[in-house]
């Protein structure tokens, strides 16, 4: 089962990332200005992740990836597959476990500072 997890950025910006038991990035958000819209977002993908629309894409390097749709609207973009297949198999993983997924919230921790 993945994870979301979601950092402060640059100029108090959120962000939210999507990944896999394994740690690997899957998906990624844009950039929110208020930390509740990006929950309330989190909430309704894991609530629509099953038949949310994934649209594709082929990159002019013969990389895919998709967007994640949900009532038309872009939510997230994911990351670069080498194959079809694997874009695949990477689209019904989401479908499987994004509804059950956890929410690791990093916004406010300094996770990299420095230790007395």
């Amino acid at each position: 089962m993945g994870a979301f997890v979601i950092t402060k950025k640059d100029e108090d910006h959120y962000k939210f990332v999507y990944t896999s038991r394994k740690g690997k990035i899957v998906f990624s958000s844009a950039t929110y200005e208020l930390k509740m819209d990006i929950e309330d977002d989190i909430a309704l993908i894991k609530e629509n992740a099953e038949t949310a629309f994934c649209m594709k894409f082929k990159t002019s390097r013969g990389q895919f990836f998709y967007r994640l749709i949900i009532n038309d609207k872009v939510y997230a973009t994911s990351r670069k597959f080498s194959t079809a297949l694997r874009l695949e198999k990477g689209i019904a993983e989401v479908k499987l476990y994004v509804p059950k997924a956890e929410t690791l919230d990093f916004s406010g921790a300094d996770i990299f500072a420095d230790q007395e």
